[in-house]
């Protein structure tokens, strides 16, 4: 995921927090910043030992206290059974759900509860409707904030865009069926000016160790290019991509994480994770290998300056293996990865650097859902490294998977 935010500092319980604005986005005039965790829940196991139920989607929002663990409020929505991402456009939380599929907006009516307008719906004739991410940008060049959508199971990409007079123009630019798509990411990496979209269509989800291919393909909505492949991966695929300016030559690289590989008949790790570079020029079938990492998933990739220097790095968190830290080296040569915690994890093991206390330096929020905590980690400049905090432990018999962690304005929490 890519967030590109525009500062501004403010003061709340005795902290300072930055205010981060989506591309387009309005954040609602010095508002601090809380995260807002989108969650699928999951009812205790019975006494047969049966399938976890899936309960509601649900939302929940962290807001940061002077000490100790930050407080909690939820929100749950009916309509589905997972919210796959929560995030700001243009000051209302907008959010993406799952079985059904549901693009809703969500804004404080006047008793202070969360209201919902249903964006974009539909069954899309698969398995699951789903979805599954979604990203903001000024897509068309008309300075209004548009919305890219990827979806479960039938491969829909889809632009949404706001109407001068209201309302959304939905339009599916691919489809492909028994295709999940897992990844919606925006960026300029050819320099032109001109965003474009970027997807991971791959063959639905395998985890017995059998080949699952996939790529990264690209559109161009302003221009109506449509479907090119700037990623071929083989028999392998990609769940987690990044377009960001890492290097900071003023324009965008794709990142891509391909997924490891297991040996069907052992069941053991053939091929770890490895994460690609490619530029504009790059062949689709020879992406540069920056990284690699010892596990067979790694689902999320974020970008940010950890130590002040100035400089981006990546944090990849992976399923088993913990958290890495990513830092460029030399021009063609592989990164130096180094170690955060090993001792963190997940299915899905969102994480994302912010800068939520305005600092200048950003923290990185992961959800270690194996030990139902979101942990915080801050740079200590005397030991050259992340510290880890846990800002929130979750208690109950349920579980959770939590799909995404994403800034918010603290008037978008429920009651607030």
């Amino acid at each position: 995921m890519t967030v590109r935010p525009a500062f501004c500092l403010c003061l709340a319980a005795g902290l300072t927090f930055v205010l981060a604005c989506s591309p387009g986005g309005g954040g609602g005039g010095g508002d601090p910043q809380v995260l807002v965790l989108s969650l699928a829940q999951f009812a205790p196991r019975d006494a047969e030992g049966g399938a976890p139920k899936p309960l509601p989607a649900a939302l929940e929002f962290l807001t940061p206290q002077a000490e100790g663990p930050w407080t909690l409020t939820t929100l749950d929505d009916p309509d589905s059974n997972v919210f796959h991402k929560a995030m700001l456009y243009e000051g209302k939380l907008l959010t993406a759900g799952g079985t059904g599929a549901f693009l809703k907006l969500w804004a404080p009516d006047a008793a202070g509860a969360l209201a919902a307008e249903t964006v974009w719906t539909k069954d899309f004739g698969g398995k699951f409707s789903r979805m599954r991410d979604v990203e903001v940008g000024d897509l068309f060049g008309d300075g209004r904030a548009s919305m890219a959508v990827a979806t479960h199971d039938q491969g829909v990409v889809a632009t949404v865009a706001p109407r001068a007079e209201g309302g959304f123009d939905v339009v599916e630019i691919d489809e492909e069926p028994d295709t999940f798509v897992h990844e919606i990411e925006i960026g300029d990496v050819d320099g032109d000016g001109v965003l474009e979209v970027y997807a991971t269509p791959s063959e639905p989800n395998r985890l017995d160790g059998s080949e699952q291919s996939g790529f990264v393909t690209r559109y161009v909505p302003k221009t109506g290019e449509g479907r090119k492949i700037v990623a071929d991966l083989g028999t392998r695929h990609a769940k987690e991509i990044l377009v960001d300016d890492v290097d900071g030559d003023g324009r965008d690289e794709l990142y891509v994480v391909v997924e490891g590989k297991l040996d069907p008949k052992t069941n053991r790790l053939q091929h770890g994770v490895e994460i690609r570079r490619y530029d504009a020029d790059t062949d689709p079938k020879k992406g540069v290998v920056i990284a690699e990492i010892r596990d067979r998933l790694c689902r999320f990739l974020t970008a940010g300056d950890v130590d002040g220097d100035g400089k981006k790095d990546l944090v990849a968190a992976a399923f088993q293996s913990g958290l890495w830290l990513l830092r460029p080296g030399q021009p063609g040569r592989r990164w130096k990865v180094t170690s955060i915690d090993r001792d963190s994890g997940g299915f899905e093991h969102a994480a994302i650097l912010t800068d939520l206390d305005g600092d200048g330096l950003d923290e990185l929020y992961a959800a270690s859902d194996k030990h139902n905590e979101v942990r915080r980690y801050t740079w200590d400049e005397k030991k050259r490294r992340l510290i880890r905090q846990v800002i929130y432990k979750r208690k109950g018999g349920g579980g959770v998977f939590t799909w995404n962690l994403m800034p918010v304005p603290a008037s978008l929490v429920p009651g607030s």
